[in-house]
């Protein structure tokens, strides 16, 4: 081959591996976006920030777009007027849509939490709690209507404790300003969400002395939903979503407190990272996080049982009514890894 031929030859080989590598550099992979709306930030919700931090979303082609709407009725106002397009939030709030009646039903699709979250907290240590020690006492409880409320009423009465007539309870001020106002004295027993239940005993204003999620059983206390319309036209979204978080959740269930801890802080810069510890520590011994996104039909009556007591359920929803397990049950048969 002379000279002109090799060049000829080379020059061709270079054009052609630049068109070949033009092509692919511009080529991008098409990524769908998700907005979910959390109803807090809240380490309760640690599988769904592994899923974010370990890229288990973006993996699946999602580019998800996380937003705290502050409590139930916010976040399902956002979901209904189409702000975003998943909720993350307590089952109970799909009821309530429920029963006010609508043409596109709020659907359970993914759970994420199968306890409720909150603790009892009193001002003194005990070795064995006796719950009827809390008769005639002072007790700030969470927002009436909400899954923290009931469960804790649930609880209550369980322990023949009726909150209304044996308690002098207290519902009246705002989530963000419960802990502030048992700090500066207000109250003999309150019902604290983490990080805050461990940050009052770290303090030294308080102890841990019962587990309201322990007591009140499994429930499909923190789900991902959507609405009914949106499910049906973005079933594949729908999949790749539940998919990410089965991962994540086989995640937690696999790696230690520390790993886990690591893969959430990002999302927490501001909480002491000992504190972080506890709460994971806390409510992975418990078994708040649950293994999957399936909604089985036991928690779904176990819900309506405390909403029947805390008078709070005009009419039993049926489980099938509002609940789409598909998606869970593909996604628990497809992932087995993380």
């Amino acid at each position: 081959m002379n000279n002109r031929k090799r060049w000829g030859f080379t020059l061709s080989v270079v054009l052609l591996l630049s068109i070949i590598a033009s092509a692919c550099g511009t080529k991008t992979e098409e990524t769908t976006k998700v907005r979910i709306g959390e109803v807090t930030r809240s380490l309760f919700y640690a599988p769904q920030y592994v899923a974010l931090s370990q890229g288990f979303f973006k993996d699946e082609g999602l580019d998800v777009e996380l937003t705290t709407t502050p409590g139930g009725d916010k976040t399902m106002t956002a979901l209904l007027s189409n702000a975003i397009d998943v909720a993350l939030v307590g089952s109970e709030t799909s009821i309530y849509v429920s029963q006010q009646g609508s043409d596109d039903p709020v659907i359970n699709f993914a759970q994420l939490t199968q306890t409720d979250g909150t603790f009892l907290v009193a001002r003194n240590k005990v070795d064995k709690l006796d719950w009827n020690a809390l008769k005639g006492k002072v007790f700030l409880g969470q927002r009436k209507g909400g899954m923290p409320q009931m469960a804790g009423e649930f609880t209550l009465k369980k322990h023949n404790i009726d909150p209304q007539k044996d308690l002098q309870l207290i519902q009246n001020i705002d989530f963000a300003n419960i802990v502030s106002a048992y700090a500066s004295g207000t109250g003999e027993y309150v019902q604290l969400f983490e990080p805050q239940a461990s940050i009052i005993e770290k303090e030294g204003k308080g102890y841990v002395l019962a587990s309201f999620g322990v007591e009140s059983g499994h429930l499909p206390y923190t789900v991902f939903m959507a609405k009914q319309s949106f499910l049906k036209s973005n079933a594949s979204t729908i999949q790749k979503f539940t998919n990410a978080i089965q991962r994540a959740q086989l995640w937690v269930a696999a790696k230690s407190v520390d790993e886990i801890t690591e893969a959430v802080l990002p999302y927490f810069k501001d909480i002491d990272v000992a504190i972080v510890k506890n709460v994971v520590k806390r409510y992975k011994d418990q078994g708040s996080f649950a293994p999957d996104g399936i909604v089985d039909e036991a928690e779904w009556n176990n819900l309506l049982d405390v909403m029947a007591s805390a008078g709070e359920l005009k009419e039993k929803v049926a489980w099938s009514k509002l609940v789409n397990n598909s998606f869970a049950e593909k996604a628990k048969t497809n992932v087995k890894k993380y």
